[in-house]
């Protein structure tokens, strides 16, 4: 009875193991194709994509955020159509702008450049910032903006040392849903790129073809994909939910 018992335990432990092997063969076999199509290592498509939504964030968000500053605090009649002119900009389509953003960057000789997808993707992104950043300076009373005039701090220097340490949850969260806009771009990317400075989004869209389609690869880079925007979105859902909550309460 022992000896039966202890035949089909190992029998069993067998099985699970030789499973485990052949999951383990399909997923590194996956991954090296990930790695090695086209001839091209996919760490250099992650690298472009993480440099230019990165690089386009950053410029974005300072930009936007001193525009939207200097818009909200001006007082101007004209600053409300500068807001409605704001949103109207957020509202095209980037596929309507695609073609001349081509022409653009072909003239200025940056086609297949990571400088052009930065320059393209802080430009279509800043009236995002501006208008997230906008509610956020509107819950922010003016009279801090004067107590600090009165002290002798400059425009600047008031919104360095006074606005932005009040504005951080706002600033946390447009810099990371611009990330996300940036990171997750196909189409700017595919037309501005085509060696050099493709991002990831377009080099797995090389898994599909007329012909032929491969499934197993092709999800393994998707996780590959997925997964920093996963473990980003883990760590700054705190500061998404203070931000969102605080752009949405004035005083």
């Amino acid at each position: 009875m022992w000896n039966a018992f202890h035949i089909v335990k190992t029998k069993f432990v067998f099985t699970m193991l030789t499973r485990k092997i052949r999951l383990l063969r399909r997923i590194s076999k996956a991954v090296e194709a990930v790695c090695k199509w086209n001839g091209m290592i996919s760490g250099g498509y992650l690298l472009n994509s993480l440099i230019t939504a990165v690089c386009s964030t950053i410029i974005a968000v300072i930009l936007g955020s001193l525009a939207a500053y200097a818009i909200q605090r001006s007082g101007a009649k004209l600053s409300v159509g500068l807001v409605v002119l704001i949103l109207c900009l957020k509202m095209i389509p980037t596929s309507s702008i695609a073609v001349p953003i081509y022409e653009i960057i072909c003239n200025m000789g940056l086609y297949d450049t990571r400088i052009a997808l930065i320059i393209v993707y802080a430009a279509v992104n800043m009236p995002f910032v501006m208008w997230t950043m906008l509610s956020f300076y509107e819950g922010i009373p003016s009279t801090l903006d004067e107590a600090a005039y009165v002290d002798g701090a400059s425009s600047l220097q008031t919104f360095r040392k006074v606005i932005l340490p009040i504005c951080k949850p706002g600033l946390a969260t447009a810099f990371i849903f611009t990330l996300f806009l940036a990171w997750n771009d196909f189409l700017i990317s595919l037309l501005l790129t085509s060696m050099n400075a493709k991002t990831f989004t377009v080099g797995l869209a090389g898994f599909l073809s007329a012909y032929n389609l491969d499934l197993g690869p092709m999800c393994a880079g998707a996780f590959l994909f997925s997964f920093p925007v996963m473990i980003l979105s883990m760590f700054a859902q705190r500061y998404i939910v203070q931000g969102m909550t605080a752009g949405a309460v004035k005083g």
